[in-house]
């Protein structure tokens, strides 16, 4: 049994890495709409940028056609290691992203990519036949549509990664909601999912 299918993410063991965010990528995305899109990625930055996760950004060619990082997520993430990318679509491809990625000492990277089969299943597929556990966040990432993105899943299960959703990242990080960033998690859900109504409620109810 491979016990690594079974550990848990926590703020200790894991890396996040976003992945070609570029401003002329997300044009195209159509698996989501873009303000579901825009708020699940920049809720899974906040919630890197809350836990202390370290975090790496890349871009490929970004003086190119496909564009610069949202400056969202540069700004969501201000303390990021950013490695442009001369050319290589996949990656890790990329000696400086993986070096980048190695200095964190993590073994578990939390990935996210636009697109979803390229820029995120090339190197996630590719991490984990280095022996990384890579959890592959379909909802902060994007592509040109629902039959793309559902090809991409199931050959990133077939290789190993773990698919995942930005609120299941944070609330497995989190673990109890008795720690001391769990009110800071929860404003974070608020701000970015229909948790806000629940969160309303509560504190509708405390003021009566």
């Amino acid at each position: 049994m491979n016990k690594k299918f079974f550990e848990t993410l926590t703020e200790d063991n894991c890396v996040l890495a976003m992945i070609d965010h570029q401003t002329g990528l997300m044009v195209g995305v159509r698996d989501f709409d873009q303000a579901s899109i825009q708020a699940n990625i920049q809720g899974l930055c906040e919630l890197a940028t809350t836990m202390h996760i370290p975090s790496i950004i890349t871009a490929s060619m970004p003086e190119g056609p496909n564009g610069p990082v949202m400056p969202e997520i540069f700004e969501a993430l201000p303390e990021a290691n950013y490695v442009p990318r001369a050319g290589e679509v996949n990656a890790w491809d990329s000696e400086e992203f993986v070096k980048a990625i190695k200095a964190t000492g993590k073994k578990k990277i939390i990935m996210a990519g636009i697109v979803t089969d390229v820029c995120l299943m090339f190197p996630a597929i590719a991490a984990v036949e280095a022996g990384f556990d890579v959890y592959a966040v379909i909802d902060a990432s994007g592509t040109w549509n629902k039959t793309v993105q559902e090809a991409s899943i199931h050959r990133m299960n077939q290789a190993g990664v773990k698919i995942s959703s930005w609120a299941s990242v944070l609330a497995e990080i989190m673990k109890d909601w008795r720690s001391e960033k769990a009110m800071e998690l929860g404003q974070i859900l608020a701000k970015h999912t229909s948790y806000k109504w629940v969160v309303q409620s509560f504190m509708a109810q405390q003021k009566g």
